[in-house]
């Protein structure tokens, strides 16, 4: 049996990555969005869930990739943001698009590190 704080980690990367794929889907449908440009964004979230499934064969790398993944969409989306955002609407989605992949990522890395008896370093 896993340790609850594992548990929680994986289902809050999978609800992120589940609710991003939603979102892209529905948001294309929504807009009318041209089959080939739907077809990235819905790539997109695939990868999404496919990086929250890994760390349930594999946890270190899991952990290591849900950190780098939640790191990377944040900044990317920060830089290519749409035009006429506030600060406070780019920070808030920023955070949203990064944090949880993190957050779920770090408890995972911190579980496999007290589990094995080994520092991350």
């Amino acid at each position: 049996m896993k340790a609850p704080a594992v548990i929680i980690a994986r289902g809050l990367a999978l609800l992120w990555a589940g609710f991003w794929l939603f979102f892209f889907v529905t948001e294309s449908l929504a807009w009318h969005t041209p089959v080939t440009i739907m077809a990235f964004w819905a790539g997109a979230g695939i990868v999404f869930v496919i990086l929250a499934l890994l760390p349930w064969r594999w946890e270190l790398a899991g952990g290591i990739l849900l950190v780098t993944a939640g790191l990377c969409a944040g900044i990317a989306y920060a830089i290519k943001a749409p035009q006429g955002l506030s600060g406070a609407v780019l920070a808030m989605t920023a955070i949203i698009f990064g944090l949880p992949p993190v957050v779920a990522g770090v408890v995972l890395l911190v579980h496999r590190s007290r589990s094995s008896g080994h520092a991350l370093t």
